[in-house]
């Protein structure tokens, strides 16, 4: 992952968390029901997850008060300070570390029952290499959960309702933005389309269980992200934000 986005997530991490005020749950991302709707995971208790950008930690906590053994890297200080003092408010023990996803050394090769990732390698620049560490990390015939912004759905202005750029406009991304103090800040993302990211786990070794685009016609009364920033209804009545991978590596 590139300094640019853990510069952005560290200086506005605190920022994010206070604005969405994400709820302790096992989320997938903006238009889409959680876990418990979902059953991506099946039972977890004394399953061993590995969470790849874990931000504030509110998925890996509520796994491990399923009784999971969770695990939680992520590139930014900012969100794994909150991280941490949410697990400790939640009284659960979860391991956290500070890494880039393209290259795992804290975790051994074949030890992983579930890698679970939401909305997180939106911001890795080499997807290949992520990918790859996630197959070494986890166990055969073990279960890897990847949702990520829809790729058709930033292709649209959520005001205007048109298409701003072409599909094929993949790479990285740079937006400026300003903070609420006056703070220009580069956001830095990575677009890809779904052949790139199915053909990347197939590359890889993974077999496609399933591929989900949630209704997010619906409004899922634990969406944090619903109607704020790019995620208004207006455009989720015809695009999902989110899709959601379900893959297994043999």
């Amino acid at each position: 992952m590139t300094k640019e986005t853990k510069k952005w997530w560290n200086t506005k991490g605190n920022e994010y968390q206070n604005e969405t005020n994400i709820p302790i749950g096992i989320h997938y991302g903006p238009g889409a029901p959680f876990e418990d709707e979902l059953k991506l995971l099946g039972n977890i208790r004394n399953k061993h997850i590995l969470e790849i950008g874990c931000g504030g930690a509110q998925c890996g906590i509520a796994m491990a008060k399923k009784g999971a053994k969770v695990v939680g890297i992520d590139i930014s200080e900012t969100q794994l300070k909150f991280a941490k003092e949410l697990a400790r408010k939640n009284k659960v023990t979860i391991k956290l570390f500070q890494g880039d996803a393209t290259k795992l050394p804290q975790i051994k090769s074949n030890s992983q029952d579930i890698v679970f990732s939401a909305w997180a390698l939106f911001y890795i620049d080499d997807l290949k290499s992520c990918i790859r560490e996630v197959y070494r990390v986890l166990k055969k015939n073990s279960t890897f959960i990847l949702a990520m912004p829809h790729p058709f759905y930033f292709i649209m202005d959520p005001e205007k309702l048109n298409i701003k750029r072409s599909y094929f406009k993949t790479g990285k991304h740079i937006k400026i933005g300003k903070s609420k103090d006056g703070t220009i800040n580069k956001f830095v993302c990575y677009n890809t389309t779904v052949s790139d990211l199915i053909n990347i786990l197939i590359k890889t070794g993974f077999v496609l269980n399933k591929i989900i685009e949630p209704d997010s016609r619906k409004h899922y009364q634990k969406d944090p992200w619903y109607g704020i920033w790019e995620f208004k209804p207006e455009l989720m009545e015809y695009i999902p934000p989110t899709i959601i991978f379900s893959a297994r590596k043999e």
